[in-house]
Formats: structure tokens, C-alpha cells, sequence
């Protein structure tokens, strides 16, 4: 399942303004405002991030169960060529339990896997 999609935009401020109004309908609210970008979330998962950054930018967060899983997605995407983007482990500046690993793909895309969990 997909954890969270970031999409990168000119103009945050005018950004934030068009998907709050349009995501209202369907329950999205803002969860976190940073610096650099807004997360839009429904409490159903599958937030939407918006960061300010190149908008042909994309980075998609796949959810994963356990810590190990993260790791295993890691190994396996350095296995098929992937390229390390950040190894497995906690980013505390997201929150406490935040455990993620990022790869790039063969395209150029930032994918990543995280799990919220304790360990």
C-alpha cells in the first residue's frame, strides 16, 4: 500500500491553498506545515505530501509492516540496481518511529519504504 506521494511544486503557498480547497470534499485536512512542504492527510492513510522542489520531481512511500521489511526492500532495490539514497534507519526529524530507507530507481525516481512502528 502506498504509504505517502509527494509531489514537488513551485509555489507552496499558492499550492497549499489550491489542494486544501480541493481535497476538503473528500475529508483531506492539513496534518504537518514545514519549511519546506505540507502533508495533506484523511486519517484513512495515503497522505499527500507537497514539498517545494522541481515540480517533475516525485517520490512515492511504500508502507511497510515491520523494520525488517524496510531492510529487505533496501537490500533487494541495491540488488537490482537500484541506487542508495539513504540506508535503513530512524529519521527522528519526522517523527519518533519513522524507520525508512531511499532509492533511487532506474528512472531517476526517489522511492522509499517506511514503517511507523516501534521497534
Amino acid at each position: 500500500m502506498i504509504d505517502h506521494l509527494s509531489l514537488g511544486v513551485t509555489d507552496l503557498a499558492k499550492s497549499k491553498d489550491f489542494y486544501q480547497k480541493t481535497l476538503q470534499p473528500l475529508g483531506y485536512q492539513v496534518k504537518v506545515e514545514m519549511d519546506h512542504g505540507v502533508c495533506f492527510g484523511s486519517g484513512d492513510g495515503g497522505d499527500l505530501w507537497i514539498v517545494k522542489n522541481d515540480p517533475t520531481k516525485t517520490h512515492v512511500a511504500f508502507g511497510a509492516a515491520t523494520r525488517e521489511l524496510v531492510d529487505a526492500f533496501y537490500q533487494a532495490a541495491m540488488d537490482a540496481g537500484g541506487k542508495d539514497n539513504g540506508a535503513p534507519g530512524l529519521r527522528p526529524h519526522y517523527h519518533e518511529n519513522y524507520y525508512g530507507a531511499f532509492v533511487i530507481d532506474p528512472d531517476g525516481y526517489n522511492i522509499e519504504a517506511v514503517c511507523h512502528k516501534e521497534a
